[in-house]
């Protein structure tokens, strides 16, 4: 049974980074590996993914009657992190006490993203001091770097100690094969690839019906699409993680866990994030979302990987669109092109672990 470690972006205070860091280790144990998540530590980095915890919506600033449910939702996050499969603890910029692994998994996320605010640029995520008999990447992503702009050599070359590259979009694969010249494998978000990780958080709830919110700053041409969309069905908006006064309700204080239960039980999903789509195409639910500058590339590309470019709306869209993309079940050509996907991701990964 081969050792494998898996790096990547684990202890952000993020529902999409906690799920697929745990989905990704389950489904490599479901493969017949021993996979652990290299745990990487930094003090300036807990600061920094604290203060965006507690006022993710700057330059509006957190009300402080919102402080206690967001620390409840930190250490939500942080009692679920625990729980997961850890290697020993090791500073993020001094990997020497890494142990030694058979194989060594970077990502998924954005661990190529040398803009990331406290994670760009951190050599560890390009193999410096990672001790493996392999090292390969799975599902990793250079966020939202223009494959135009190209990767510099400095970094690019580092990458080429890589045993093995696949990528979760378009771009960071042109990237690859732009300035590396080499071929980059498209995968599918662990999320995506592993649901069954997931599966416990599908029981049904009672409750009224609603239309769950992700993601923060939407557009006020958005808000009004989706309320009229959501008055017209009597839903009730509720908006998790993060305070939309748009919405009926907050939800602040939900965990991991908590998010994917309520996905999975929503009648519908608005959202501006990458896992918000990923959650809504993999409980098939209908969803509408807005792009912005930061995640353009991967949302852009994840939903014309799998054929849903269609639930992706502008300002200039119709309400009637709104209509169709919330009110209708997701296209069935949609889950064909996940599972296409999911053959070619298992693939990859059996190469990789053999």
């Amino acid at each position: 049974m081969p050792r494998v470690g898996v790096l990547t972006f684990h202890r952000c205070i993020n529902y999409g980074s906690f799920w697929q860091a745990r989905c990704l280790v389950d489904g490599l144990r479901l493969l017949g590996a021993d996979p652990v998540i290299l745990d990487h530590r930094s003090a300036r980095i807990r600061r920094a993914e604290w203060r965006c915890a507690f006022q993710p919506l700057l330059p509006v600033r957190s009300s402080r009657a919102d402080f206690p449910l967001y620390a409840a939702k930190i250490r939500k996050f942080a009692e679920a992190i625990a729980a997961c499969p850890l290697s020993g603890p090791f500073e993020i910029d001094d990997p020497a006490e890494i142990e030694p692994f058979d194989l060594v998994l970077v990502g998924s996320d954005e661990v190529w993203n040398l803009s990331h605010p406290w994670y760009g640029g951190r050599p560890i995520f390009y193999g410096d001091g990672v001790q493996a008999r392999r090292l390969v990447s799975y599902a990793a992503t250079f966020g939202n770097l223009p494959a135009a702009q190209g990767l510099e050599f400095y970094w690019a070359d580092k990458l080429q100690k890589f045993d093995g590259i696949s990528v979760r979009d378009a771009n960071s694969r042109a990237i690859i094969e732009k300035d590396l010249k080499r071929r980059a494998t498209l995968v599918l978000d662990p999320c995506l690839q592993f649901p069954a990780s997931l599966a416990p958080s599908r029981e049904p709830r009672a409750g009224s019906p609603y239309l769950a919110v992700y993601g923060h700053s939407f557009p006020d041409w958005f808000q009004a699409g989706v309320r009229r969309w959501a008055a017209s069905y009597s839903l009730t908006l509720i908006s998790i993680g993060y305070r939309n006064d748009w919405a009926d309700k907050q939800w602040l204080d939900a965990g991991p866990y908590d998010f994917a239960g309520f996905i999975a039980r929503a009648a519908a999903v608005a959202t501006n994030f990458f896992h918000g789509c990923v959650f809504s195409l993999l409980h098939a639910k209908p969803f509408v979302c807005t792009l912005s500058d930061y995640r353009s590339n991967k949302i852009g590309d994840l939903t014309r990987t799998v054929g849903a470019e269609g639930h992706l709306v502008s300002e200039e869209t119709a309400q009637a669109t709104y209509e169709v993309m919330l009110g209708s079940p997701l296209d069935a050509a949609i889950e064909r092109r996940i599972a296409q996907l999911r053959l070619q991701s298992g693939t990859y990964l059996a190469n990789v672990l053999q």
